[in-house]
């Protein structure tokens, strides 16, 4: 059972075998894992939500969890894995067009530089073999080095986790497609705030751009991996 069985009619589904949607395009040889805005003002606080502006709540700290396995995989099997931050000036200079769509919020428990709320979460530790760098996009190749970087190690399957589903999920997943990269989306370690939204985006990245699997499939992958040599970068923000 996917999570978006349950929204499909039956003509939807002939559409989809009609056109032959959703083959598996499987893993590659050459994973990194793409950590997509694991930060503390997506998921809150357990018992206190209404202070943090943009939390996902439970779903999101569930998915943290989850997203810590895969990274605790990928760094054991020294896959690299690249943890980006959605950070604003306070000023709100670099909100772009955003700012026509909500409002500049003025909270330690958002996205502003500097503040609480943009500190990745504290269950997802970067490691020697791992690049944190911030964003100003909602995909994770816009305006930052991740492409060079998943060039540079040759790399051919990204592996995405975080957050939200609808939103820097799905542009991301529809950059690497573009980039000719594998795609795979662990659906337990990704979350969104509204149930129709994670599902429906996960339904049409798997359909045409993506392998939307299990955690345990992306681990036991992982798992499965000759573990390879250290890359020899430092941590470091960008």
């Amino acid at each position: 059972m996917m999570p978006w069985d349950s929204f499909l009619t039956e003509q939807d589904r002939a559409v989809i075998a009609h056109g032959r949607f959703g083959r598996r395009m499987g893993f590659g040889a050459r994973p990194a894992v793409v950590v997509i805005d694991a930060q503390k003002y997506m998921v809150g606080e357990d018992g206190n939500d209404a202070a943090w502006p943009s939390s996902c709540g439970d779903v999101g700290r569930r998915a943290v969890g989850e997203i810590a396995k895969v990274v605790s995989a990928a760094q054991a099997a020294r896959v690299p894995c690249f943890f980006t931050r959605f950070e604003l000036d306070r000023s709100g200079s670099d909100i772009g067009v955003y700012r026509r769509k909500r409002d500049l919020l003025e909270s330690d428990h958002w996205c502003l530089a500097g503040s609480t709320g943009a500190q990745l979460v504290p269950q997802l530790q970067p490691g020697p073999n791992d690049l944190v760098f911030v964003k100003k996009k909602p995909s994770g190749f816009h305006g930052t080095p991740l492409l060079g970087y998943l060039v540079e190690r040759q790399i051919d399957t990204v592996i995405i986790v975080g957050g939200a589903t609808s939103n820097c999920i799905r542009a991301t997943v529809f950059d690497a497609a573009s980039y000719n990269y594998r795609a795979i989306v662990p659906q337990e370690a990704v979350f969104d705030r509204i149930p129709i939204s994670h599902a429906i985006s996960l339904f049409d990245m798997d359909r045409q751009f993506a392998d939307v699997v299990g955690v345990e499939q992306a681990l036991a992958y992982l798992q499965g991996l000759p573990a390879a040599p250290a890359s020899g970068l430092k941590d470091g923000t960008s």
